[in-house]
């Protein structure tokens, strides 16, 4: 099972919100998650995506591979650092 970590749409026409999931790649962008990470709404911007940063961090060493605009957000707010720390500290 490869696991993505993506968004997923939720909000109304016209007026997006999307939530940061861990999901099976094999289904629908909107389909079966495994776990919720975090919102992210495009009118306030990148900067202020609320990521629960334990379970960004738990789900990448697991192996999950986030998509490029979650690996953007993810850059933004230092998880990709952490993760690279971690992985350095292990070895």
């Amino acid at each position: 099972m490869s696991v993505k970590i993506r968004l997923t749409r939720i909000g109304r026409h016209k007026d997006p919100i999307y939530r940061i999931v861990a999901a099976d790649s094999r289904f629908a962008r909107d389909g079966r998650i495994i776990e919720q990470i975090g919102t992210y709404d495009p009118k306030v911007g990148e900067e202020k995506a609320i990521i629960d940063e334990a379970l960004a961090l738990k789900w990448l060493g697991a192996g999950a591979i986030p998509s490029d605009s979650v690996r953007a957000m993810f850059s933004k707010k230092g998880i990709m650092a952490k993760f690279a720390e971690s992985k350095k500290a292990t070895k």
